[in-house]
């Protein structure tokens, strides 16, 4: 069991490294459109997640379809997913190549507490006082951001709602990971290329048109989407669910560092205000989570102990 948690951390401090190391690569095309890099990330992450699946997964790829996609909810949920999923590295790769780095790393601290708002609404969990507390205490912060800065914070909130639906989604429909994003660049790989296709009649296309430096980064970016996302399928599997929550908030850190420190974005008493009523709201949350996974295992240990003196 330990080697098994040790692994699983492994995968997932890797995924949420290179997460956070992410907006150095999509730097390195800011010259690109944002809808352009996110067709050919839809493209190259198809082709990368197809190898992958050949080669691990060719066996269960039948049966997935027999019996998995033989349900009209799984079809929907996959396409809503790969919608989600399209918005958000949409979004994200906007908000690097704007300079709004930071803005994006609020969202990925955001998401984990709408991913909790979400499982109240949907999954009908319940909500104890202190997560109540956290919330509300998250929300306050959005809202000074709002009112002090005198607009919208729409890119952290577009993040954070299109993952947390994604994540939803993809809790609700329970497939494999894998065969599901490859299912998920699937549905989306016909729009990319229709784009693609649109840029090369217009002669507006970036690939092969430039420095042979941007075609590589932008081959590039299906490994550099799908590698983490199966580092994560892989180390969620393995550690208990209270762990995947406390080291979540690695991949906005590193962001919100590189944002501040690389490219000089602005960290404002406004931004310190709204990041503190975050953090504090996830701390309480962690809190909370790391508690009552506590106390479950204490409870399982006992009932096992007068299971086996019985």
């Amino acid at each position: 069991m330990e080697r098994e948690n040790a692994v699983g951390i492994t995968f997932i401090i890797g995924a949420y490294i290179l997460w956070g190391v992410l907006p150095i690569y999509w730097k390195f095309l800011d010259e690109v459109p944002a809808p352009e890099i996110l067709a050919h990330r839809i493209i190259w992450s198809f082709v990368f997640i197809s190898i992958v699946v050949l080669i691990l997964k060719r066996k269960q790829l039948k049966n997935f379809f027999q019996v998995q996609m033989s349900k009209k909810k799984t079809w929907f949920a996959l396409i809503l997913t790969s919608l989600l999923i399209s918005a958000n590295w949409l979004t994200y790769i906007f908000a690097v190549n704007t300079d709004h780095i930071v803005d994006a790393s609020l969202g990925y601290y955001i998401n984990p507490l709408v991913s909790v708002l979400l499982g109240v609404f949907v999954l009908r969990e319940r909500f104890n006082k202190l997560q109540t507390f956290a919330f509300i205490l998250a929300g306050i912060g959005v809202l000074y951001m709002t009112f002090s800065i005198g607009k919208f914070p729409w890119i952290a909130l577009i993040l954070a709602l299109s993952f947390g639906f994604y994540g939803l989604a993809k809790k609700l429909i329970k497939v494999d990971s894998t065969l599901g994003l490859f299912l998920e660049t699937l549905f989306a790989v016909p729009l990319a290329l229709i784009y693609l296709a649109f840029l090369g009649v217009q002669g507006e296309h970036s690939f092969t048109a430039g420095p042979i430096h941007i075609d590589l980064f932008l081959i590039g970016a299906g490994i550099a989407t799908a590698l983490p996302l199966l580092w994560f399928g892989i180390g969620t599997q393995k550690i208990p669910l209270y762990m995947l929550g406390f080291l979540q908030y690695i991949a906005p850190t590193i962001s919100l560092i590189i944002g501040v420190t690389l490219y000089d974005e602005p960290f404002t008493k406004d931004h310190v205000v709204t990041f503190v009523c975050i953090w504090i709201a996830i701390a309480i949350f962690t809190y909370t989570n790391i508690r009552d996974s506590i106390r479950k295992r204490r409870v399982a240990s006992t009932v096992e102990s007068n299971v086996k003196s019985v």
